[in-house]
């Protein structure tokens, strides 16, 4: 119960957002003597959302004279409409079916190009940062200067017992 008071006060919502920014649109003067248009929110308003599948009122509301014989039909017994009927009047209440509601958007694809566009800049202002801005790597981080330093701890003979030397063999010159 609660969840679809949420659901309604979603869409409540929304609406208004909707309203408020198709009022945008309207011609609005601020120094001459015209007024804006607002949207009565007390009206029944058409909406398309899965979780509310009855809205307020139908997708159309003017009706053709096609549509109105249409109508006229449907209060009849629904086996003499044709498959094309049926589809025409449901039309006329819904914009869309569930399934095109459902069906999956594109918009995964623009939000995984913009995360990849911002991951590449930091890529490129960390590699800017990394040849513009820090000092060299420390003599003592190269290959050759840690070789020397692990001979030097072997020749003293740093921690024989259980430590770095006791993995070398003194006699043989290797590690064991």
């Amino acid at each position: 119960m609660l969840h679809l008071t949420t659901g309604r006060l979603g869409s409540l919502l929304s609406r208004r957002a909707v309203v408020a920014l198709s009022c945008s649109s309207v011609k609005m003067s601020t120094h001459g003597h015209e007024v804006s248009e607002q949207a009565d929110m007390s009206l029944p308003m058409y909406w398309d959302r899965l979780d509310t599948p009855l809205p307020d009122k139908p997708y159309q509301d003017t009706l053709t004279a096609a549509d109105k014989s249409l109508k006229q039909k449907e209060m009849g017994p629904w086996t003499n409409l044709s498959k094309e009927e049926k589809l025409a009047l449901y039309r006329l209440m819904f914009k869309a079916t569930y399934a095109e509601m459902r069906k999956p958007s594109s918009e995964w694809k623009t939000v995984m190009g913009g995360i990849f566009f911002f991951i590449g800049v930091t890529g490129l202002v960390v590699l800017w940062q990394r040849f513009y801005m820090y000092p060299p790597h420390p003599q003592t981080l190269d290959d050759e200067w840690k070789a020397k330093q692990v001979k030097r701890m072997l020749d003293m003979r740093i921690n024989p017992v259980e430590g770095f030397s006791s993995n070398w063999d003194y006699e043989k010159g290797h590690w064991k």
